[in-house]
């Protein structure tokens, strides 16, 4: 029977991934009211978007050095309520600098937080000895759902920044804090014992989380394409209406969620690798059925399976990280998640210009391919048995404190 602090620490971990959905689609489902707010013009304001992510980025790295002197669930009890309240200043003033600031506090707390959740999450997934990732990131995008349902009705009724953010950091920031009381960081990894019986950490060796990187550039590149361009796309090059447009990306996260949900027993029953490269194969599908609709509804059909097919590549990127590396997870993830921001920043602007230049059509070709290279790395998903096959022994391991 599961020993109850972790059952608790699993359940706490899955309600920070939950309000770090909602809290994250508040934030970017709102950028027009935010950008009316505070006065932002056309041409600066990708300059304010940009900041996020690449904070965000420095935000992951300050974590991996963090965490060599404090537990990640000590990073991540600070982190979410400074997320959070970041959250309700970007809504609170008036002037340009207290948007900079904000949104800057905003960008620092969720590299941070992305981090030190992820870290927690692979370290219980050791503990576990099964698939459990899925299901966290699940959370993530039920929360994400909310997220943009609140916010959609924010603006339907035209509330204030203020008043739609007010109350969800009212009811999320107390039960965060909360449920950190129970946040557990499971097993602190494995190392190898070398000839002689000394034990040694096995140091991260960035050439080989390299592709594991890469896919998770391609995975985001993918991602940020839908939530920046599906309704776009949809009304412009699909010839729907503008309320169908918004369609295409609630559906998308609609897969999303379920494809999660499901995820970790796929996982247990077929393996990581095998897992991926059927996710890897939908989306790329679905990238191909969006490129070549004749209409609308057929070019939702492909947001569907981009859903159901991207969903699965992002957690077990993280988890296969974690058994890359099992005495220094918590670097690996950290290192790993900075290319969940370069991906972002790199996906809207490649399919824009790209979409200028030649067609849109054309440039839902490229996130195709560059996620289709998932495959060449397919086998770095592979258990942590699998890395010492080949007919070689695998060096026996302890834990470490």
């Amino acid at each position: 029977m599961t020993d109850p602090r972790l059952r608790h620490g699993r359940a706490s971990l899955a309600v920070s991934f939950f309000a770090q959905g909602m809290a994250f689609a508040l934030l970017v489902t709102r950028i027009p009211a935010i950008q009316d707010r505070y006065g932002i013009s056309d041409g600066l304001l990708p300059a304010f978007l940009a900041a996020v992510p690449i904070l965000a980025g420095v935000g992951s790295v300050c974590t991996e050095h963090l965490v060599k002197r404090v537990r990640p669930s000590a990073v991540l009890r600070f982190a979410q309520p400074a997320v959070l309240l970041a959250l309700l200043g970007a809504g609170a003033g008036d002037r340009m600098w207290q948007a900079a600031l904000s949104l800057g506090a905003f960008g620092l707390a969720v590299g941070a937080l992305d981090a030190s959740m992820n870290m927690l999450g692979v370290s219980l997934q050791r503990t576990y000895g099964r698939s459990i990732m899925l299901g966290f990131h699940a959370s993530y995008s039920l929360g994400g759902i909310g997220g943009a349902s609140l916010a959609w009705a924010g603006a339907h009724w035209q509330l204030s920044l203020l008043v739609s953010y007010l109350p969800v950091v009212g009811v999320l920031l107390p039960v965060c804090l909360i449920a950190s009381r129970w946040y557990a960081d499971g097993e602190p990894g494995v190392v190898e014992v070398v000839d002689g019986g000394d034990a040694t950490v096995k140091p991260l060796v960035f050439r080989l989380l390299l592709p594991l990187c890469l896919v998770m550039s391609f995975a985001y590149i993918g991602d940020s394409t839908v939530s920046n361009w599906s309704a776009k796309y949809l009304q412009d090059t699909l010839g729907s209406s503008e309320q169908l447009s918004t369609v295409p990306y609630n559906v998308y996260m609609v897969t999303t969620l379920l494809g999660r949900a499901a995820g970790d027993f796929g996982v247990r029953r077929f393996g990581a690798v095998a897992v991926v490269r059927v996710g890897t194969v939908l989306a790329a599908l679905g990238f191909a059925v969006v490129a070549v609709a004749p209409g609308p509804w057929v070019g939702m059909a492909g947001f569907t399976l981009l859903g159901f097919g991207l969903c699965v590549i992002v957690p077990q990127t993280f988890a296969a990280a974690g058994r890359l590396f099992p005495g220094a997870s918590d670097a690996a993830v950290a290192r790993l998640n900075i290319f969940n921001y370069v991906g972002f920043l790199v996906g809207s602007p490649l399919v824009g210009a790209l979409g200028d230049a030649w067609s849109y059509r054309g440039a839902m070709l490229v996130p195709m391919v560059l996620v289709l290279l998932t495959l060449v790395y397919a086998r770095s998903f592979g258990s942590e048995g699998a890395r010492y096959g080949g007919g070689h022994e695998r060096p026996r391991t302890v834990d470490v404190g």
